[in-house]
């Protein structure tokens, strides 16, 4: 075969063009298009010249063994949280800017750890079923494998998703405001599978599951969400857990707030209160205005985001978009999304992209004419209880502004007519 050389390539590209541009007159272009011409200058990677990575072979198979993204892609990771005055006790969010579809990714998941990632041997790591039962049982790796296998599909989300937007916009982009919530496919066995292997008694009424992490991070679940969908997971996305995952077991309680679904999973105990521990009684719960606090608020209510546009984000020019974003619930399935780009006076019915499922995420999109002009962009879940995401200040008004967690609000991201897109409260 003749060896095409760059030259060669750079005359075939400028004869297209001439023949090409001719035809249809260079200023008929949109002017996109015709500023990339403009600005290929002969770069010769560029249509219709055939660019230097087709001209050898590229890297063999097992480059690496485990696949890894594209170098392109290294701004695409989890940033740290600067609220905390160490990183074992501390949160990592997730880029939701930059996904796409529903699912995330393993290695972006959010992080929020108590004590440190633990190093745990699976060989040597075992699950503790005792307390309220007929007989207590220990399982090592392998008989929890034995078990029937399930897999589901369900949103993660931290209680403290979106917390420094109660007072002020803070948070610059998506990922800063909304970054504690992921999206994963989970393989393990039902919890209630393990509960009548080991026979729960008539009155057991909470269940304490307990991590192997430093922090021995422990809280109580009631029984009712124990024998419904709870899941002891062994793996994510067709793989064995992260170990910032859990590694080698963790639970997972669909809807429910992160905090609850205990990394590191080692012991379950059986009983018939809750165990008013520390992450229950000092943290996690909801302080209202009055001076009480409210606890045991497991279930994350339903919440939307647009993804794009959004913080960080500029619009090159006006005309059409694409409005993209994500919508869930620990209540169920979303059933409606609405969109308003003037600030919640107007809104318009999204398109949900299916499957919905049940507990989560669900994208939806819409199509918008950008004019130029200054537009403010928010999105509305509904979910099948019925259930309307709230305005902040409709929160506000109930809660107050001592609360941290479950800030569910309508975010609304600015389109400036310079095109730059900022975080807002209006």
């Amino acid at each position: 075969m003749a060896q095409i050389n760059r030259t060669d390539r750079q005359i075939e590209r400028r004869q297209f063009l001439k023949r090409t541009l001719g035809a249809v007159g260079v200023v008929s272009l949109p002017l996109p298009v015709s500023q990339a011409l403009a600005a290929s200058g002969g770069a010769g990677n560029l249509a219709p010249d055939v660019p230097e990575w087709s001209l050898s072979q590229g890297k063999p198979i097992l480059s690496p063994a485990y696949g890894q993204p594209s170098r392109f892609e290294d701004g695409v990771v989890r940033t740290p949280t600067d609220l905390t005055p160490t990183k074992t006790s501390s949160w990592s969010f997730t880029p939701l800017q930059d996904l796409n579809g529903t699912i995330t990714p393993n290695g972006l998941v959010f992080e929020r750890h108590h004590g440190g990632v633990p190093d745990i041997d699976p060989e040597q790591h075992q699950l503790m079923l005792h307390g309220m039962v007929e007989k207590p049982m220990i399982f090592d790796m392998a008989e929890i494998k034995r078990f029937p296998q399930v897999s589901m599909k369900r949103f993660l989300e931290c209680s403290g998703n979106t917390l420094t937007e109660w007072k002020k916009p803070s948070g610059k982009t998506v990922q800063d405001t909304h970054g504690l919530l992921s999206c994963c496919e989970w393989t393990g066995v039902r919890l209630s599978t393990l509960l009548r292997a080991a026979g729960v008694r008539d009155k057991a009424k909470w269940i304490l599951a307990e991590g192997a992490d430093a922090a021995a991070m422990t809280r109580s679940i009631p029984m009712e969400k124990a024998m419904d969908d709870a899941l002891v997971v062994y793996a994510q996305n067709g793989e064995a857990l992260r170990p910032e995952q859990g590694y080698p077991l963790r639970l997972i309680l669909p809807g429910f707030e992160g905090n609850t679904q205990i990394k590191w999973l080692r012991r379950l105990e059986v009983g018939d209160a809750p165990y008013m521990t520390r992450e229950e009684t000092s943290k996690y719960t909801d302080l209202m205005p009055d001076g009480s606090a409210r606890q045991f608020t497991f279930v994350m209510e339903a919440k939307s985001v647009i993804t794009f546009p959004s913080g960080g984000h500029t619009l090159p020019e006006k005309g059409f978009y694409e409005i993209r974003g994500l919508a869930w619930s620990g209540r169920g399935k979303i059933t409606r999304v609405d969109v308003s780009t003037d600030g919640g006076r107007n809104w318009t019915q999204a398109k949900l992209e299916g499957p919905v499922e049940t507990k989560a995420l669900t994208a939806f999109r819409l199509p918008w004419r950008w004019k130029g002009g200054s537009a403010l962009l928010q999105s509305r879940a509904i979910d099948e209880t019925g259930y309307v995401q709230p305005t902040r200040q409709a929160l506000i008004d109930v809660r107050g502004l001592k609360s941290v967690y479950h800030l569910n609000a309508i975010q609304t991201w600015e389109v400036s007519s310079d095109g730059g897109v900022s975080n807002v409260h209006v």
